[in-house]
């Protein structure tokens, strides 16, 4: 058994998830070191040959028997674990496909499963579509809730009881979300006391863990300027600063609400200077109000990492962009960030 290795799962098969591997493995051998492919060894030669220039050889695809062999494949070789059963026809690049979510969804379960028995050391999971996953019968909007599923049966728990936040983060800014795959309207729901708080406590443990110290956190309002003293809405005074409130009587670096238009600005840290910003993170209300600050500043150097889960768990920033799947334009700049950061998370 081996504790050390990383596994990167497959992605859909018909978007840019085996591209980007390809590419990882190629154009960043540090960033690669000690990882292997968890999916099906045929889809990852694809890609490889599809990248090849013309009259050079494809980059090497090693299949392994074992996450213990990833440590010993040569230089220059991506290696492949089969652990799901191979597509049984020819996916199609830039289609939804039920086989195609099987693949990735099936590709997710395995590593979630290794790392929860400790025979590896973190996931990092390329794109799926959350559609695809769905036609194959997957009862999760995407890979957080899939991970928590798993965890809570792992650690034979309800669901509830594991709760998990998601993060995006580059070298300027990070931000956690108190909600995340669901409509805009029933995100506003979502905005209470209880899972503010939760948001803050989760959000606190990670990042203490990371940094080595408390990260000052500040707190996003769900409405235009926080309420304007509730003249917009009353979210902020009656539930968002309450939370707020009860994080700092447990010890917790909180502040805010703040309008939620300035708020990530204050927290952005300054090129090359690390946590130079007001904030260490920035915990917003609801998916696109955290994820269009960090994308904005560069989807390439972007990262999703999932709090709250017993296993270390990060992604890149975008989706499967099946627009260009197999047209070799994808960008692995935001994977290897990904797969960076997992290594130090997991301290590999």
């Amino acid at each position: 058994m081996s504790t050390a290795a990383i596994a990167i799962t497959l992605g859909d098969p018909a978007g840019i998830g085996p591209e980007i591997i390809v590419k990882a493995f190629r154009d960043a051998p540090d960033a690669t070191r000690g990882t292997f492919v968890a999916g099906d060894v045929a889809t990852v030669r694809r890609a490889s040959q599809a990248l090849a220039s013309p009259g050079q050889p494809a980059w090497p695809v090693l299949e392994i028997e074992s996450v213990a062999e990833a440590a010993t494949v040569p230089p220059g070789c991506i290696p492949v674990l089969q652990v799901i059963a191979a597509p049984a026809t020819p996916i199609e690049l830039g289609r939804i496909s039920a086989e195609a979510g099987r693949v990735a969804g099936e590709c997710v379960v395995w590593a979630a499963r290794a790392a929860l028995r400790g025979e590896i050391a973190a996931i990092v999971t390329a794109p799926l579509h959350k559609e695809a996953l769905s036609a194959a019968g997957f009862p999760y909007p995407g890979h957080t809730e899939l991970l928590q599923a798993e965890a809570a049966a792992h650690l034979g728990r309800g669901v509830a009881d594991v709760p998990v936040r998601m993060m995006l983060a580059n070298d300027e800014l990070r931000t956690v979300l108190v909600s995340i795959h669901m409509s805009l309207r029933h995100a506003i729901e979502a905005v209470r006391f209880d899972g503010v708080l939760e948001t803050l406590r989760i959000t606190h443990r990670a990042l203490t863990h990371a940094l080595g110290r408390v990260p000052r956190i500040g707190v996003a309002g769900l409405n235009p300027h926080a309420g304007e003293g509730g003249l917009f809405g009353t979210e902020e005074r009656e539930i968002i600063a309450p939370a707020v409130e009860a994080a700092r009587a447990e010890g917790i670096d909180a502040s805010g609400p703040f309008a939620p238009d300035t708020v990530f600005m204050r927290a952005r840290a300054k090129a090359g200077v690390p946590s130079s910003g007001e904030f260490d993170v920035v915990i917003a209300m609801y998916h696109d109000q955290g994820l269009i600050p960090v994308k904005y500043l560069g989807v390439e150097k972007g990262v999703n990492v999932t709090l709250g889960l017993p296993l270390v768990r990060t992604s890149p920033d975008h989706g499967t962009a099946f627009d260009i799947a197999g047209a070799g334009l994808a960008d692995a700049s935001s994977l290897i960030e990904a797969l960076r950061m997992a290594r130090t998370l997991a301290g590999a």
